[in-house]
C-alpha cells in the first residue's frame, strides 16, 4: 500500500473490499482517510455553523475544529495486484448516526478510532459493529493524553481479548497504513480460524 499511481485499476481487481472507519465525534476519521488514500479523497465536510456548534460541542474535542463530516468520507488503497480497499469514514455526531446502518452494509471489516480523552464516545460504534457482526480492530488516535494502558482501554470498552488494539497518529500516512494492515491481517486470521472450525 504505497502512495502514487495504484498498482491496479479498480475495474481489474479480483477483490474490492469495503472497510469502514467509525468512532465518536472528532476522533480523526476524516484525517485518517485523507492521510492514507492513494486518490484525492471525497469528503462531505461542512463548516460548523453556530447551530451545529451548539449540537456537537467542538470544545470537547479541540478548539481548532471548524468543520464536520455530514455524510461520509471516501478513499481508496491498492493492496496488491488483486485487491483494492474502499475506505469509508462514518460521521461521528449523534444526529448523523441514522446513516451508519446503511454505510456498514457490505463491510468486511472496520477500524474503530478512539480518543483516549473520551473513551465512552466509542460505545455507539461498538454497539453498531457488534449488532452487524462486523470484525474490527481498535486504533487509539494520539491526541497527547491522558495515557491509558492497553488493559485499561480494554476494560473501559469491554473489548474481547481477540480484538487487536493499537496506537497510531491519524495524520501520518505510514501510521494509518499500519492500522489498515493490522485490520487485513486480523480478517485473514479470522478466516483461517473459521476454516479450521469447518474441518
Amino acid at each position: 500500500m504505497t502512495r502514487g499511481a495504484p498498482a491496479v485499476r479498480p475495474a481489474e481487481a479480483a477483490q474490492a473490499l469495503k472497510i469502514v472507519v467509525v468512532g465518536g465525534f472528532g476522533v480523526g476519521k476524516t484525517t485518517m482517510v485523507r492521510s492514507v488514500s492513494e486518490i484525492r479523497p471525497m469528503h462531505t465536510e461542512e463548516v460548523m455553523s453556530s447551530e451545529g456548534r451548539a449540537l456537537d460541542d467542538p470544545s470537547r474535542v479541540t478548539s481548532r475544529k471548524s468543520a464536520t463530516t455530514v455524510a461520509f468520507d471516501f478513499g481508496r488503497i491498492t493492496v496488491d495486484d488483486r485487491a483494492v480497499l474502499y475506505l469509508f469514514g462514518a460521521p461521528g455526531q449523534e444526529r448523523f448516526w441514522f446513516l451508519w446502518d446503511r454505510l456498514l452494509a457490505g463491510t468486511i471489516g472496520a477500524v474503530l478510532l478512539v480518543d483516549s480523552r473520551r473513551l465512552p464516545d466509542a460505545w455507539y460504534a461498538l454497539d453498531r459493529l457488534e449488532h452487524h457482526g462486523i470484525p474490527f480492530i481498535v486504533a487509539v488516535n494520539d491526541f497527547g493524553g491522558p495515557f491509558h494502558t492497553d488493559a485499561q482501554i480494554r476494560q473501559a470498552l469491554a473489548l474481547d481479548p481477540n480484538v487487536p488494539l493499537m496506537e497510531f497518529d491519524a495524520r501520518d500516512h505510514s501510521s494509518s497504513k499500519f492500522v489498515l494492515i493490522a485490520l487485513v491481517e486480523h480478517l485473514h486470521a479470522l478466516s483461517l480460524r473459521q476454516e479450521d472450525c469447518k474441518d
